[in-house]
């Protein structure tokens, strides 16, 4: 997740030209709503629930929020430092335009939506200020790592998460992988796979996540946690929501583990698309049909 340092004029013309959309359309949603506040109290309500971010918890969603004050047509202070942050910094994101592009088309289509991103890094801000108004949520590895963001980007939400798998680990925990106890459908706090994590914070397993991007933790060394644990509790996650589909990503799958990892336990069934090095994969619940197998 955590990028080397490069330039890319290409990557930066995407960024400044995806916030300059997200600024125009954000303006123009505002003022419609400014212009419709002499409309019943019903379309006012319904128009701010729409505008709202999702949440798991039932009373905020009854929330609703209406504004008239000028302020509603200025761009909110975070898009802003974003956009100054990724048009002024010679450190640009890992992932390659094309790349990040399948991610952001989705998420223009989701958002304000729950977003999960194993792994914090120079492309963080990025994907929370493309998550406007929903909740990001970052997982990593590296506790000086987190503390060092923070510092620089304190509106981003993050956790530290303890890895016990090894890359050298990886052929047996794909068999493990294999057993009743990992394809049986459950919440992975409560699993007896090997492979399920179990020791993320409790708002983690209660989120009904809309999109999952696995870019880390680190993977290109024999004592490197790797990705199988993340990428199989992606999974996990996905199939045991109560309903609906999840969107999850798996970047770097040129590599050994994140391929194969990906293929048995995302499903090449429920893979829709890979470009570059990411792939696309869609997971509906299983929850509603427990008959269902765990790959299509």
């Amino acid at each position: 997740m955590r990028p080397k340092t490069q330039s890319s004029l290409s990557l930066k013309l995407l960024l400044i030209c995806v916030f300059i959309a997200f600024l125009l359309l954000f303006v123009l949603r505002s003022r419609l709503v400014s212009s419709n506040e002499s409309t019943t109290s019903s379309s006012v309500s319904s128009i701010s629930h729409a505008l709202l971010p999702r949440s798991s918890s039932s009373s905020e969603d009854k929330k609703t929020r209406t504004c008239s004050s000028p302020q509603c047509n200025k761009i909110p202070s975070s898009v802003a430092k974003s956009l100054i942050h990724y048009t002024t910094s010679t450190i640009t994101p890992q992932q390659t335009l094309k790349e990040i592009s399948v991610t952001s088309k989705i998420l223009d289509k989701k958002s304000p939506c729950n977003f999960l991103v194993f792994g914090l890094g120079h492309d963080s801000l990025m994907w929370h200020t493309l998550n406007f108004g929903g909740r990001t949520i970052f997982l990593e590895e590296d506790e000086t790592w987190i503390e060092q963001i923070k510092k620089r980007f304190p509106m981003l939400e993050s956790y530290h998460v303890t890895y016990d798998s090894k890359v050298n680990e990886a052929n047996v925990l794909i068999e493990a992988g294999k057993g009743p106890e990992c394809t049986a459908i459950a919440d992975p706090r409560y699993s007896m796979c090997q492979l399920a994590l179990k020791g993320l914070p409790s708002e983690i397993y209660d989120m009904k996540w809309d999109l999952i991007m696995v870019d880390a933790p680190t993977g290109y060394y024999e004592d490197a946690p790797g990705r199988m644990t993340a990428i199989y509790t992606a999974g996990m996650m996905a199939r045991n929501r109560e309903n609906g589909e999840t969107h999850v990503f798996v970047h770097d799958v040129n590599r050994n583990i994140e391929d194969k990892f990906s293929r048995e336990f995302l499903c090449d069934g429920y893979m829709k698309k890979q470009v570059g090095r990411l792939r696309h994969f869609t997971i509906p619940s299983h929850k509603s049909n427990l008959d269902m197998p765990f790959c299509p």
